[in-house]
């Protein structure tokens, strides 16, 4: 974990919805009713609890390409070895420890059950 505070999935829902942020419906399904709207361009996130576990779903989260250097996802929560960032956003996480660990969480709640 990056952090000593358990994640909350409900915050964690809030997290990963919204839009205001970096949503992660902008790209993938989600099973989310009360969100039609969901992208169509990534993996389907429903039961993506049953399929990741902690570990695995905070990796994807804070360095995606460590899994597949060619994924369009971009990294929440790394600060170096990127190119063409804008002044504003250098030494930026999009997400902070916290609200990795809250949509770990959440997406944890995901299950095929």
């Amino acid at each position: 974990p990056l952090t000593d505070i358990p994640g909350n999935p409900e915050i964690g829902k809030r997290i990963v919805t919204d839009a205001t942020n970096a949503t992660c419906l902008i790209c993938h399904p989600m099973p989310i009713p009360e969100q039609p709207d969901n992208g169509n361009m990534a993996p389907d996130l429903a039961g993506v609890g049953s399929r990741y576990n902690a570990g695995e779903l905070r990796l994807r989260i804070v360095d995606p390409k460590v899994i597949n250097p060619e994924t369009i996802m971009p990294s929440y929560y790394r600060l170096s070895g990127f190119t063409r960032v804008q002044p504003k956003y250098m030494g930026q996480t999009v997400y902070s420890a916290q609200d990795v660990e809250d949509a770990i969480a959440y997406l944890l709640t995901l299950t095929d059950e």
